[in-house]
């Protein structure tokens, strides 16, 4: 497990995922680091093999872009969010779809499984966020408060909070245990694009300010201000053990970030395009980013 940020990717192995028709939105790996899970503008999820890079099988069935997609927890279901206004669940062994979620107005953004993989959550461009009941495939509450387009959601770990990101600057962090407690994180200068929460319990933002903020979304303070990027965010993961973040955006790099003191201690060129999407791999020892060519890049530290 590569977990020195001290580290080089530069002498690293790249493997190249293109089969792509249209860009890629967002791509995540199975809980066991067997499956690669891509979604594009094509309308279609993309299912690889990652030791072998094989397009294992092509995914249809939404009408329109899918702009975003997720595993569950314990890798028996995986979840796609279009421009379609659906969220569509699937089974991981065969694919097949278990639900279409209608309930959104417009299109989907983003969604998420809960850590216990019983809930998911999505949200979009109707500036709603909704939560379902994956095994009952129906909506069971809906979070409003937001003045423009949710682009971003993320749960913790505890499963105990939801954040949502919107392109009003803020985040609104969502407390489940108490419907009527729920803050809202300001200092962003522009629309909040990306979300994701540590195992240790930090939030990070990122957004088309530039910069990425580390928060306790406990207390809403503020503990990082990330200044780096030369262009707009666009993806955010966390290691496994919370210690590396990595951030993509639109000035063609992947940055690797330190959380225990905030310095970025890798920048990854070399992708040629903006990277629209990247995701650690849940072992920590793979970072895979998605650019706007149609393709994904994984990468290997040694």
């Amino acid at each position: 497990m590569w977990r020195n940020p001290s580290e080089s990717f530069a002498a690293v192995e790249m493997k190249y995922f293109a089969r792509h028709k249209g860009e890629v939105n967002s791509c995540t790996f199975s809980p066991d680091c067997q499956i690669l899970l891509t979604c594009s503008d094509d309308c279609r999820l993309y299912i690889w093999n990652v030791r072998s890079g094989k397009l294992v099988c092509k995914v249809k069935g939404h009408t329109g872009p899918v702009n975003a997609c997720c595993f569950s927890p314990d890798c028996t279901l995986f979840a796609s969010a279009s421009y379609d206004c659906t969220v569509r669940v699937w089974k991981t062994a065969t694919t097949e779809c278990l639900h279409i979620l209608t309930g959104h107005q417009k299109s989907v953004e983003t969604v998420c499984f809960s850590p216990d993989s019983r809930q998911l959550l999505s949200a979009g461009w109707d500036q709603t966020a909704i939560l379902w009941d994956v095994q009952l495939g129906c909506a069971s509450k809906t979070f409003s408060g937001h003045r423009e387009v949710i682009q971003s959601c993320s749960f913790s770990r505890n499963g105990q909070y939801t954040a949502t990101g919107s392109w009003d600057y803020s985040v609104k962090v969502w407390d489940l245990r108490n419907e009527c407690k729920s803050k809202t994180l300001e200092g962003h200068t522009g629309n909040i694009s990306c979300l994701c929460f540590s195992v240790s319990g930090m939030l990070a933002s990122g957004s088309w300010d530039k910069t990425v903020r580390v928060w306790n979304p406990r207390n809403g303070a503020l503990i990082f201000l990330l200044d780096g990027h030369s262009g707009w965010l666009k993806s955010l993961s966390f290691s496994g053990d919370g210690i590396l973040l990595a951030s993509a955006g639109y000035d063609d790099t992947v940055k690797v970030w330190d959380c225990e003191n905030g310095k970025c201690v890798q920048s990854l060129e070399g992708i040629l395009e903006p990277a629209y999407t990247c995701a650690f791999s849940p072992n920590g020892t793979l970072l895979i980013s998605g650019p706007i060519d149609q393709s994904n890049l994984l990468r290997t530290p040694p």
